[in-house]
């Protein structure tokens, strides 16, 4: 828009300072435009009014009707000064409208077409989306995803014809409730009711990792990290082994940057509560986690791996896994001053736990050989975190017997090895 027309000021947005297109009030008399207003409140979980700072109590949007005709008749009457007409926006969906779609969903077919009208809505604004979670969607939509889910692990007496049918139906009905429900972003209290429900929709979720489409594997894993960030500690102690062998699973197949990216996080968050990180090994994470960081470049995700081989070496079983990886301790020195302060400090920790707990001659003999050891002289010689060099000095000191007069230390480092 030409900069040089004189807008009225009250025709523009109070947060986006933009002509407002869908102009709406707010209980505190304000008027916003509607999607600027929805994002602040709902994207942005905010509760108050961004210019009187009052908190909100209902988050229902009143449409400032005259308001709106009148910047679009002054649009029109600068129509020739390339203003375009602002459209007459499309009411938001109301929860009686819902129900009664969510009421017509009987049949299998009708689920389908419920769904596809669901997932229309949704796209249309977050007060959508919200009207939608209030007016029950979620619980259809997560009883789609259980059923399948059931239909699918119990035998059928129907004929095999009609037992494919009813598979494709059920397939098709759980992937369409799994899309929406990611695209609805849901509110902390529903993720709190989901993750609050016995564990059945994790299970649920779980077995969708295993057999489900890349797409709904992918979606399972980010509403599964969404779930988890509200969840109560204890909801995270109970989590059973088969969920991390699909957990780790999302990581080996590296489905999408998104899905790969909530697995690690969801990796690293689970893993200090309880035996996590006991079963997260047994589920083969060490190999994986090792497998990634040889490939990895970028920074964030360095740190992340780094992380979450830091926790698994906290108990004997990972420290094995990452010695008897052929990779295991020459990847993860290599990393040492190569990523991040970070980066180096999560590395450096998870050499000193392999020193001190799991120093085998075989051990020391392969950090030597591998030059580990030339690279924690180099530690004491570069600027760095101090965390990171004081944990160098440590591990040094403890083998000093084995390694002070290698060879494979070179001479211009072993001025650096300390007394």
């Amino acid at each position: 828009m030409d900069t040089e027309i004189d807008v009225p000021p009250f025709f523009l947005c109070p947060i986006s300072l933009e002509i407002m297109k869908d102009p709406v009030t707010v209980l505190t008399g304000i008027t916003y435009d509607r999607e600027s207003i929805e994002k602040w409140l709902f994207s942005g979980k905010n509760d108050t009014c961004p210019v009187t700072k009052q908190v909100l109590s209902d988050s229902d949007l009143t449409p400032n009707h005259t308001l709106r005709r009148l910047i679009q008749a002054w649009c029109t009457m600068n129509a020739a000064l390339g203003i375009e007409r602002i459209p007459t926006p499309k009411p938001p969906i109301s929860k009686s409208q819902i129900a009664k779609l969510l009421s017509d969903a009987k049949s299998p077919q009708s689920q389908i077409k419920c769904l596809r009208r669901l997932r229309s809505i949704a796209a249309e604004s977050e007060t959508n989306k919200r009207c939608l979670e209030s007016a029950g969607a979620v619980e259809f939509l997560v009883s789609l995803i259980a059923n399948d889910n059931n239909e699918n692990a119990v035998s059928s007496p129907l004929s095999s014809s009609e037992n494919d049918e009813s598979f494709d139906f059920a397939r098709s009905a759980s992937d369409e409730a799994l899309t929406i429900l990611h695209n609805l972003h849901l509110s902390e209290t529903v993720l709190k009711k989901l993750i609050d429900r016995n564990g059945e929709f994790v299970d649920s979720l779980t077995r969708v990792m295993r057999q489900g489409s890349y797409d709904s594997r992918a979606y399972s894993i980010m509403l599964l990290k969404s779930m988890f960030d509200v969840a109560d500690p204890m909801r995270m102690i109970s989590l059973r082994t088969e969920f991390y062998a699909e957990l780790v699973q999302i990581l080996r197949d590296q489905i999408s940057p998104q899905a790969s990216k909530a697995a690690l996080q969801l990796l690293v968050q689970l893993c200090p509560w309880g035996r996590n990180r006991i079963k997260a090994v047994e589920a083969g994470a060490v190999a994986v986690l090792i497998e990634l960081l040889l490939d990895s470049v970028e920074r964030r995700p360095c740190e992340m791996i780094l992380t979450g081989l830091d926790l698994m070496c906290g108990c004997a079983e990972g420290r094995a896994e990452l010695i008897r990886h052929a990779a295991g301790l020459a990847v993860v020195s290599k990393r040492v001053l190569r990523v991040s302060h970070i980066g180096s400090e999560k590395a450096m920790r998870i050499l000193f736990s392999v020193a001190r707990f799991s120093a085998t001659p075989a051990v020391l003999a392969e950090m030597l050989q591998l030059g580990v050891v030339a690279k924690l002289c180099l530690v004491l010689q570069v600027d760095c975190g101090g965390k990171t060099k004081e944990k160098a000095r440590e591990i040094l000191r403890l083998h000093a017997r084995t390694w002070r007069n290698s060879p494979c230390v070179p001479m211009r480092l072993l001025a650096s090895y300390p007394n």
